[in-house]
C-alpha cells in the first residue's frame, strides 16, 4: 500500500503544486523542528521565532504556487534561506525604528547602541553577508575572482593589481566592473538580501 509520507521532499513539493494539500502538511511536519530551531537560535525570542516560522511557510506556499522553487534536491536549504532573509528583514526594520530586538527582560545591556556601534544582530547579518559574498565570488570567472580578492581582501590598488597580474590598469578595472555586474546578477538570481540596513 502506498504511503505518502515515504515520498522525498521534491516528490511532495510536486504533489502540492498539483493540488495535494496533505503533501505540504507532511513537508512542514518533516522540517518544522530544524527550521524553527534555526530561527530561534538567531532571534532568541520564542514569540518572534513563531512569527518568523509562520511567515516563512506562508512565503514558501506563495513561492511554490508561483513556480519559484527550482528542484535541486535541497528543499530544506531553500526554506532556511527564506527564513534567514525574513530574519534579516526583521532586524533591518527594527534598526530603522530604533527598537531593541530582544523583547525579554534579559535584554543584553551590551546590545545597545550606547555601548556598541554594532549590535549582535548587526554582527550576525554582517557575518552571513560576508560568507554569502565569498560563496558568490567562487561562481565568477577566475580573472574576476582574482581582482576582487586582490582589491577587497588584500587591499591592493588597481595599479598594483595590474602589475601583479601583468595586465593594464584598464583591464584590471574592467575585470572588477564585470565582476560586480556578475555578482549583482547572481544576487538577483538567488533572491538574496545582502544589505544590512
Amino acid at each position: 500500500m502506498f504511503r505518502i509520507n515515504t515520498l522525498n521532499d521534491n516528490e511532495l513539493v510536486q504533489r502540492f503544486i498539483e493540488g495535494d494539500q496533505n503533501s505540504l502538511e507532511i513537508l512542514i511536519h518533516r522540517h518544522k523542528s530544524r527550521v524553527y530551531s534555526y530561527i530561534l537560535l538567531i532571534v532568541k525570542n520564542q514569540e518572534l521565532a513563531e512569527d518568523v516560522f509562520q511567515e516563512t511557510f506562508i512565503k514558501v506556499i506563495r513561492s511554490l504556487k508561483r513556480g519559484k522553487y527550482v528542484e535541486n534536491g535541497k528543499f530544506v536549504s531553500w526554506v532556511l534561506r527564506i527564513a534567514h532573509n525574513l530574519i534579516i528583514d526583521h532586524f533591518r526594520k527594527e534598526k530603522l525604528q530604533g527598537t531593541v530586538s530582544n523583547d525579554s527582560m534579559e535584554a543584553d545591556i551590551f546590545n545597545s547602541q550606547k555601548f556598541s556601534e554594532d549590535t549582535i544582530e548587526d554582527q550576525i547579518v554582517t557575518s552571513q553577508i560576508l560568507s554569502e559574498v565569498k560563496y558568490l565570488i567562487k561562481e565568477l570567472p577566475e580573472d574576476q575572482q582574482q581582482v576582487i580578492y586582490m582589491r577587497h581582501y588584500q587591499g591592493l590598488s588597481f595599479k598594483e593589481i595590474a602589475d601583479q597580474t601583468g595586465v593594464s590598469i584598464n583591464t584590471a578595472l574592467g575585470r572588477m566592473r564585470y565582476a560586480l555586474i556578475n555578482l549583482r546578477k547572481l544576487i538577483r538570481e538567488k533572491n538574496l538580501s545582502l544589505t544590512r540596513f
